[in-house]
């Protein structure tokens, strides 16, 4: 991924941090000569490898476990906000004109090599901890053991677990950083009033 240096982040707190916030993951791998693409929603869990593992799961019906081998490369791309930014929104629209659109965004690549899981009880606890996961943050939680136990093993029996071990996480984030501390101003205020709630619009202006 092309990154120039203001708008490049390295940190692995916060690109793990981004990846929690924007689970769903574009699934980019080598499949029989052609690139493949599925998209899934990811849980990244520190510390089982050096830069962590990413966990979720597929459909057994896409056969995409038969035809990529264990261990083969894949790229994990999450998206976060992203904004057209317009000329007019600068300091320079008026004064000079030399302008240009622009689009903002934010981005995290995580590399990795990727293998999938058939085993029934480590199966049912990528599952939970997925679920408990996005469940956390509502009133009443459900909870797979919520559901009878023999369909929970019907639904199990139909997908495949995938596992990326990550071996490098790449963060841009294309947020104004190279524009003055006026122009960042404007393109905020300028996405306040367009719309964009203040959690995106802090991924899409920052400082330097």
């Amino acid at each position: 991924m092309y990154r120039p240096p203001h708008f490049r982040d390295d940190d692995p707190p916060r690109l793990q941090d981004f990846i929690a916030r924007h689970p769903l993951a574009c699934v980019i791998a080598h499949v029989d000569g052609a690139l493949t693409a599925n998209h899934l929603p990811l849980q990244f869990v520190a510390g089982t490898a050096e830069s962590g593992v990413l966990r979720g799961h597929i459909a057994r019906a896409n056969d995409l476990w038969r035809r990529l081998p264990d261990g083969s490369p894949a790229l994990a791309v999450f998206t976060g906000a992203d904004a057209y930014v317009t000329p007019s929104w600068y300091e320079a629209k008026a004064a000079t004109g030399e302008v240009v659109p622009t689009w903002n965004y934010a981005v995290v690549h995580a590399h990795g090599a990727v293998r999938f899981e058939h085993d029934a009880a480590r199966l049912r606890s990528l599952v939970e901890a997925l679920t408990d996961e996005h469940e956390a943050p509502r009133s009443a939680p459900w909870r797979v053991s919520d559901a009878p136990g023999p369909y929970v093993d019907r639904m199990l029996s139909g997908i495949v677990g995938v596992e990326i071990v990550v071996t490098r996480l790449e963060g841009k984030f294309k947020a104004s950083q190279n524009r003055s501390d006026e122009d960042r101003r404007r393109v905020a205020s300028g996405l306040a009033d367009s719309g964009v709630p203040p959690d995106l619009r802090a991924e899409l202006v920052r400082g330097r």
